[in-house]
């Protein structure tokens, strides 16, 4: 019996991973039409009915040095609300969930502003550059390093929520 598990274990040790991050781009897909609705060609809230912190050295160390809006506080905290839900809704939480959460939230935003710019129409791909994206202010091989840093961030605190300790069988979903 134990060795008709294991093939099982396997696939979902592949399967599970890959399909969350499809979930998560899919959630980033729909989550930039509706920023791309509600900003439209301008970009980081700019044209938004919302208040504003230009500059203060705390966002240059925490918000890569753009400004604070209202829209950005609201929905950033928002969306971190939302990917929590499921552990309220089953009632458990470990180090590698909120790891887990933490990395699909830093992929979703990667993955969402992205998106924003290819789907936007007045963007595209060809201005995706830093002459026509001034709140990304440092850039890194052709991509702002906010990108570079959370994917890098995000992908290892993903690998993390799934690494199985030498050992030990496949962790339950709330171990």
């Amino acid at each position: 019996m134990a060795s008709s598990t294991r093939p099982k274990q396997r696939l979902s040790a592949l399967l599970h991973p890959t399909l969350l991050l499809f979930a998560v781009a899919t959630v980033a897909f729909f989550f930039a039409h509706v920023e791309i609705e509600i900003e439209g060609p301008v970009g980081w809230a700019a044209s938004l009915p919302s208040w504003r912190i230009e500059s203060h050295w705390l966002l240059d160390i925490f918000w890569g040095g753009r400004p604070l809006t209202g829209y950005h506080a609201w929905v950033f905290s928002f969306m971190a609300l939302v990917f929590h839900l499921p552990l309220a809704l089953v009632g458990s939480w470990s180090l590698r969930l909120e790891a887990r959460i933490i990395g699909c939230l830093c992929l979703f935003w990667i993955c969402e502003d992205l998106l924003w710019f290819i789907l936007n129409p007045a963007f595209g791909w060809a201005r995706f550059v830093p002459a026509h994206v001034p709140w990304h202010k440092s850039w890194f091989a052709g991509l702002p390093t906010d990108y570079w840093t959370f994917t890098l961030v995000g992908g290892c605190l993903l690998a993390f929520s799934f690494w199985n300790r030498p050992g030990k069988a496949v962790s339950p979903p709330g171990a």
